[in-house]
């Protein structure tokens, strides 16, 4: 079955950096686009960035646009997300995701109308991330 883990998460300073890793495991990970979903406490669910299967294609939220850095290793089954210049607001807990081939919910892909994570299927264990001095 698909199973997704996310890692990396920490206690960081305002402008410091963290790297956050995905591990996939029990799927073909070069069939899947993978997408990088956030959640703040009293916060909907929202979309951080997404990568399509190659690598090739790549989206950001307005609000991490120039700071964030998405990008995968289809040979290690991994996918990545460096954070450069956080802020406070970046706080939250962190999840990659992805759904079925044909699920269309990564502006990075031709024929996607939004970033939206009810479209999302199959999760990983969420990584806290927690800005602050």
């Amino acid at each position: 079955d698909v199973q997704l883990q996310a890692y990396g998460g920490g206690l960081v300073q305002p402008g410091g950096s963290l790297r956050l890793s995905c591990a996939a495991s029990g799927f073909t990970f070069d069939d899947y686009v993978i997408g990088w979903f956030r959640q703040a406490p009293g916060k909907e669910r929202e979309g951080v960035s997404c990568i399509n299967r190659n690598g090739g294609s790549t989206y950001y939220a307005d609000s991490v646009k120039g700071r964030f850095t998405i990008s995968r290793d289809n040979a290690k089954n991994t996918v990545y997300l460096q954070m450069n210049s956080l802020k406070p607001e970046d706080t939250a807990v962190y999840y990659c995701a992805t759904a079925r081939p044909g699920v269309l919910f990564c502006p990075a892909i031709y024929g996607s109308r939004s970033f939206n994570p009810r479209k999302a299927n199959y999760w990983g264990q969420g990584t806290q991330v927690t800005v602050s001095s």
